[in-house]
């Protein structure tokens, strides 16, 4: 079948078999009219001059062929690149955006670089750069996790927990290439459904080509209808790669067929097949400035875009030109394909060199992996060495794809040992750290207990040889280091700013205050009530006020504060006060005494002693109240006895009771407010 051609550009330009046939036999007529003309030689002559021919023709066709096949390696490599982007059109823009050595980059530079790619580009353009820089991610992030794993189990050897370690830029990571896969999907749904729906348009309009060679049709609206079809193939879009040579074969043949074999008007065929030529010489004419372009990479994009043009938007010409102008544009592809491999031999020379930097590091790592030392700082010294040479590592870029596997091994390798080596010594240190963190711990249980010791005279001794103690032991795992230390240092200077205020002298102010209410309560012991009751209660609210405003007395001479409330309790009792008010005079000063030392475990434990009265006021209520309808609901109800008038009696009391608890607990609030 015709649609069963060879898929190759060579086949899109010209009817190869055909061509050969026509020369074949061309070359039979000149044999037989150069026999028949040169009838006298002799026998002998002739089949030498044939076998001459046949040997000349055959070395020349395998030489064609040789070279055909030559060429076709880097027709080949165009037109599946062409295929491709001919399947997906937002390919194209890959090429614009520079493929980075991302082995070469640290892994915060690569998620950077990842979130810059997924936000700004297309997302089939990036999916290349998406990838190399997924690879060399993981890469580093396993060899880093692998790393923190055997810390971990170096650490803690004896637990059974399962390691875990939280890397918030593996999350940036994740998301980034998330989004990138998402968007990916979304695009290959939207392209499959089109894909497809061209596919079947394209080879619809094959159909219709192949019925177009049909001389009993006006040559008119043959041709009207042909050029309706090459329109519609110009905008029946893109279809699966895998489908694309060949589909474009068919149309072509079939192009060339109804050009070959239809009777169309020769002049406008011509026409048309000159302006193709023209075309096709320009084209060519590009491609030999480009094999001398210095971009090779730019150059050879660029040709990939000749060969489309000149596959999808370039008509046939006449024969006589097909095969030179086809060999031309074939023979330049070749010398462009081959400048690009030298290119890429000479990338892989760099691939190369790259490997034998590696190896270098790998064995500069194993050395280090063998020298024993026997301090932390020189330990320090060897870690600094192996972090750089980790560095130059990443830094050395790409080796070859099939040692690649096999080179990143020998670095971990390398690296572990190094580490086994490095963590030997580090596990006797950790033995005795962990030996000092039990001693260490003991002291802050100690100092613990001592803190709140008031016996000065036989606990400082005791406090301060702790403090020797710590300053002997040695070093405790780091991660322990700064909460022992808090929890010891804590303790010692609560217990040593008690025993500074207990030895520090008092204030000016306070010594002051202290005199100045020592000598007001001379006077106050012979103040006398007038008997008059507002004047009376006035005078000993005064008293009160100047006694708060004279301020706090030093903590060892607090006493004279009680003495003070003794003689306010005895004019308390002398005025004629209802209780209710004498009791919340009482109160109200005791508080405010509390209040202005500061006193708040005081404050909230008389709160608290509140809260109970009130709560124990209520239930009695409740339980006097219950007793009451029970006698109530008793047929001598309507005669109530004495015992219910002394529960009533009680009731009241103790709602007068409540009252008080009640102004209390809120005269308490309010202060705390304050």
């Amino acid at each position: 079948m015709l649609e069963e051609k060879n898929d190759n550009l060579q086949d899109a330009d010209g009817n190869v078999a055909n061509d050969s046939n026509e020369s074949v036999q061309v070359e039979t007529k000149i044999t037989e009219t150069e026999t028949t003309t040169e009838h006298t030689a002799p026998e002998t002559i002739e089949a030498s001059e044939e076998n001459t021919v046949a040997a000349t023709e055959k070395e020349m066709i395998n030489t064609e062929a040789v070279t055909e096949h030559v060429n076709q390696k880097a027709l080949n490599s165009i037109d599946d690149s062409n295929a491709e982007e001919s399947e997906d059109e937002t390919l194209k823009d890959r090429h614009q955006i520079p493929m980075q050595d991302y082995d070469t980059l640290s892994m915060e530079q690569l998620v950077d670089e990842l979130q810059i790619l997924v936000a700004n580009d297309k997302v089939m353009s990036v999916k290349d750069h998406v990838e190399e820089i997924k690879k060399a991610f993981l890469a580093k992030y396993n060899h880093f996790i692998e790393e923190k794993k055997e810390e971990y189990h170096n650490e803690n050897p004896d637990t059974t927990e399962d390691f875990q370690y939280h890397f918030p830029l593996k999350t940036k990571f994740d998301q980034s290439y998330s989004t990138y896969r998402d968007n990916k999907n979304t695009h290959f749904k939207s392209l499959q459904t089109n894909l497809k729906t061209n596919l079947e348009n394209r080879l619809a309009i094959v159909e219709e080509l192949k019925e177009l060679i049909n001389p009993q049709e006006n040559i008119k609206d043959t041709l009207k209808h042909f050029n309706e079809l090459r329109d519609r193939w110009k905008n029946a879009g893109s279809i699966p790669k895998d489908k694309y040579n060949h589909v474009w074969n068919n149309y072509h043949f079939h192009v060339e067929n109804f050009y070959d074999y239809l009777h169309l008007d020769r002049e406008a065929r011509d026409l048309d097949f000159k302006h193709n030529l023209e075309q096709k010489q320009k084209i060519v004419a590009r491609v030999e400035e480009l094999v001398k372009e210095a971009d090779v990479n730019k150059a050879f994009r660029e040709l990939q875009d000749l060969h489309r043009i000149w596959k999808e938007d370039i008509g046939p010409i006449s024969k006589e030109y097909r095969d030179v102008i086809w060999n031309q544009f074939s023979d330049l592809t070749k010398q462009m394909h081959d400048k690009r491999e030298v290119l890429f031999e000479k990338q892989r020379g760099t691939e190369q060199e790259n490997l034998e930097k590696k190896k270098e590091i790998i064995a500069a790592i194993e050395v280090l992996a063998t020298v024993k030392v026997n301090a932390h700082s020189q330990w320090l010294g060897q870690i600094e060495k192996v972090e750089a040479l980790r560095t130059a590592f990443f830094s050395a870029g790409k080796v070859p794809s099939d040692v690649n596997e096999e080179t990143w091994g020998a670095f971990k390798l390398a690296v572990r040992n190094f580490n086994s080596f490095k963590n030997s010594f580090y596990k006797e240190i950790k033995r005795e750290q962990n030996e000092n963190l039990a001693k260490k711990n003991a002291l802050v249980a100690k100092a613990q207990e001592l803190q709140e010791s008031t016996d000065f005279a036989a606990t400082t001794p005791i406090m301060k040889k702790i403090q020797d103690e710590w300053k002997q032991i040695g070093h405790v795992p780091r991660k322990y280091s700064d909460k022992i230390w808090k929890e010891f240092k804590d303790a010692c200077n609560h217990y040593f700013n008690k025993l500074k205020e207990q030895k520090d002298e008092h204030s000016v102010e306070e010594i002051e205050a202290f005199d100045k209410k020592k000598a007001y309560l001379e006077t106050l012991r012979e103040y006398q009530l007038t008997g008059d009751h507002k004047t009376d209660l006035d005078a000993i609210k005064l008293h009160i006020e100047t006694w708060k405003n004279f301020g706090k007395v030093p903590f060892p001479r607090r006493h004279i504060e009680g003495k003070f409330n003794k003689i306010l309790d005895a004019l308390f009792d002398k005025l004629s006060l209802s209780k209710k008010d004498t009791d919340m005079l009482r109160f109200a000063n005791r508080m405010d005494h509390l209040s202005e030392n500061n006193d708040t475990r005081k404050i909230e434990n008389e709160k608290i002693f509140l809260m109970r009265k009130i709560d124990e006021v209520q239930n009695e209520i409740f339980q006097l109240e219950n007793n009451i309808q029970f006698f109530t609901n008793t047929r001598n109800a309507k005669k109530e006895n004495s015992i219910v008038l002394e529960v009533r009696k009680n009731i009241a009391i103790h709602k007068e009771s409540l009252g008080v608890w009640k102004e209390k607990l809120k005269q308490l609030r309010n202060i705390k407010q304050e």
